[in-house]
């Protein structure tokens, strides 16, 4: 069953990989956007500022290894937990 919290935890989520694809370290390594001029930065900016909150807490405790910061991904997998629990104690 879903519900309205499901589907907030589902797009915030869908937020995160969006940003994980759009930063601008991905894009330093030749992935070029169709349009990035016209979508790109705003993007860009509009993910970091829903996202980077969220993801500097896991920041703070998971050091990057070599250029591979796992922190996203940890953070995605708490996010689903909180997810299950909720809509575990919102449906009994």
């Amino acid at each position: 069953m879903r519900t309205t919290s499901n589907a907030l935890f589902e797009v915030y989520i869908i937020l995160i990989f969006v940003y994980i694809l759009l930063k601008p370290d991905v894009l330093r390594w030749g992935l070029r956007l169709p349009y990035a001029r016209l979508v790109g930065r705003p993007a860009v900016v509009s993910c970091a500022d829903v996202c980077e909150p969220y993801l500097k807490i896991f920041r703070r405790f998971i050091p990057t290894i070599g250029m591979f910061d796992f922190s996203p991904m940890i953070a995605i997998i708490v996010l689903y937990v909180a997810d299950r629990l909720v809509v575990n104690a919102i449906s009994g």
